[in-house]
């Protein structure tokens, strides 16, 4: 069974999992599973309260499996300080709803790690769409962060290396917005490690509880 962890295309696979990303304002709760959150692209300030409301209302929907993706990115104008703020009570949402949280970081992992310690975060945290080299890697893991690879997987050799690098019960899969199929994007993880397809069913039962 094929899961992917993070995308933005609906494909309704038969054949494995798949976790939707959606957004507050545009939900529809017919998906199968999906995730909901405030991503960092599409914080509108005066938009962020009744966005959260929204979050609120879905998070014990039954398909909604996780809070994301939202997180830090220091290369967009909005100032880290706002992101910051919006990111903490997303967060909090999801440790009162005990949801794992998807993230998108951009040039702020140092940040991600500060915020999961000082807030005492206990939820699972998902970095999506590793393409970094194995030292940021095992920084994050070493932290108790998991890594979902995608499309940098198939063709960066650093990547890979990080992939071989990390701790096989923190490893997901994903195809995010590329046109990278997930099939793809297993056919190298197997490659590299041919467990690896059980190893990640493992891991998204212990932390999906499916």
């Amino acid at each position: 069974m094929k899961i992917n962890l993070h995308t933005h295309t609906f494909t309704d696979s038969k054949n494995g999992i798949e976790i939707v990303n959606q957004y507050p304002d545009r939900l529809d709760t017919s998906i199968r599973y999906f995730s909901v959150g405030i991503h960092p692209w599409y914080i509108v300030e005066n938009k962020i309260e009744k966005e959260l409301q929204l979050m609120k209302e879905t998070l014990n929907h039954p398909n909604c499996l996780a809070i994301g993706e939202c997180g830090l990115d220091k290369k967009i104008d909005l100032p880290l300080k706002i992101q910051v703020e919006v990111f903490k009570k997303q967060l909090k949402l999801a440790e009162k709803y005990k949801k794992a949280v998807i993230l998108h970081v951009v040039s702020a992992y140092q940040e991600i790690i500060s915020l999961k310690k000082e807030m005492k975060i206990s939820n699972p945290l998902i970095i999506h769409g590793f393409n970094k080299k194995k030292q940021v890697a095992e920084s994050l893991w070493r932290n108790g962060f998991y890594l979902s690879f995608g499309k940098a997987l198939v063709d960066n050799e650093q990547v890979q290396e990080a992939f071989l690098n990390t701790p096989e019960n923190h490893v997901f899969l994903e195809t995010d917005d590329s046109e990278v199929t997930i099939e793809a994007v297993y056919e190298k993880a197997i490659a590299l490690k041919p467990n690896i397809e059980m190893l990640i069913e493992k891991n998204f039962s212990k932390l999906f509880k499916i």
